[in-house]
């Protein structure tokens, strides 16, 4: 089972926010984007904060395979 955050890069690149950024706002550490970067599964809480500050659906950040 593989895990895909690209709907997430997407979303951040039509919103014009930098991936250093998104650690700031949503409050996660550089290791849990370097995990998200590199398609790792993180906790679930951190995909609910950051569906919750965008105001979308886990579904439009997260795909598993």
């Amino acid at each position: 089972m593989k895990v895909s955050y690209d709907k997430l890069w997407k979303l951040l690149i039509d919103k014009n926010i930098k991936k250093t950024e998104l650690i700031k706002m949503i409050g996660i550490s550089p290791n849990t984007l370097s995990k998200l970067s590199k398609n790792e599964f993180v906790k679930m809480e951190t995909i609910s904060k950051i569906a919750l500050y965008f105001g979308v659906q886990i579904s439009d950040i997260a795909h598993i395979e």
